[in-house]
């Protein structure tokens, strides 16, 4: 676990206890291509030692694979979605998906792609940190992939599947995952779910400007001095703790940080260097 995922799992811990909510853990565990080996077990360790403790039990996305099938087959009974053979290359060109495949007259043979039949609708929702936001859906996202040719479930229908059914009221993520926001209104609005409150919070970058992810390679996160960690965080999330939180055990951080969380200090920030 790196140090912008600690961050982003500190500010949605938080916004979880001062809110009195339950604060949910989830592992993204079904794009096997990607998933490091001891990766789930590395993120449950790391949130165990900096005192962010979750409500009821893990919810593995890969013990769910039946579900996202089943909703699946509903979206494909009910014709709202359609299969796609279109390579990454040929769309290079195309902002938005051309709807090649969904008026194409000729069979389109696995493997493929599925995509959801995009409507010309407004989408407005707003954001407790960046404000009200407005979309012409079909303009701006038109057809996405709901699931992919290797037989994955997209993340954008995976996470709307999984929200309903653990319930979840209000989101807290980065800033990078604003424009997935529309995408999974629209889901949800397609399956009939309730759609969450939505809190983005600026993401951490490097001196390039790029987010630290797994994807840049940014460092495992040290577990030597949880509480120096914790008190950086909590000033890069502009909560201004105070010099003394710096030798203070873990719970006193955390109850500190809890008491005075203040996300509005992080309001209209898209990226903290």
């Amino acid at each position: 676990m790196h140090l912008g995922s600690l961050y982003a799992a500190l500010a949605s811990f938080l916004h979880a206890r001062a809110n009195n909510g339950q604060w949910l853990l989830r592992i993204d565990d079904i794009d096997t291509p990607r998933e490091a080996q001891g990766a789930a077990d590395s993120i449950i360790t790391t949130l165990d030692i900096f005192g962010l403790h979750w409500d009821g039990e893990i919810y593995y996305q890969s013990k769910h694979l039946d579900s996202y099938q089943s909703i699946i087959s509903d979206l494909k009974h009910n014709n709202h979605i359609y299969p796609c053979n279109c390579s990454r290359k040929s769309l290079l060109l195309s902002p938005v998906y051309p709807q090649t495949c969904r008026y194409s007259e000729k069979a389109i043979t696995p493997p493929y792609s599925l995509r959801i039949k995009s409507k010309a609708l407004d989408i407005n929702y707003s954001d407790e940190l960046q404000g009200c936001r407005q979309h012409n859906f079909a303009q701006q996202f038109g057809d996405f992939i709901i699931k992919r040719k290797d037989n994955i479930t997209a993340y954008q229908l995976a996470v709307v599947i999984d929200d309903h059914m653990q319930n979840i009221t209000h989101v807290v993520r980065g800033f990078d995952l604003l424009d997935s926001t529309p995408k999974q209104i629209f889901l949800q609005q397609v399956l009939g779910y309730a759609t969450p409150h939505y809190c983005h919070i600026p993401i951490i970058v490097d001196k390039q400007g790029q987010k630290l992810s797994k994807q840049s390679f940014a460092q495992a996160i040290s577990i030597d001095t949880p509480s120096k960690t914790l008190f950086t965080l909590l000033t890069l999330l502009k909560q201004k703790p105070p010099l003394q939180l710096q030798n203070a055990s873990i719970s006193e951080i955390i109850d500190w940080a809890i008491t005075n969380w203040q996300p509005q200090a992080l309001k209209k920030i898209r990226a903290i260097n």
